[in-house]
């Protein structure tokens, strides 16, 4: 399975952080393994779609 994120997602971070959220709460805490591989796409995802804070000056 592949873990790239695709560039077309519109989602933002907070929509995937909730689906993230979704994930562990139906996995009761432990993931499998498909659920892990869920996870890992949904954390690339992420941070793909977080926003990127300025550098400190």
């Amino acid at each position: 399975m592949s873990t790239t994120v695709e560039s077309s997602s519109q989602r933002t971070a907070d929509e995937v952080n909730e689906e993230i959220r979704a994930l562990w709460r139906r996995s009761g805490g432990t993931l499998s393994v498909e659920q892990r591989e869920e996870y890992q796409r949904l954390v690339l995802e992420w941070a793909a779609a977080a926003p990127q804070s300025a550098p400190a000056a």
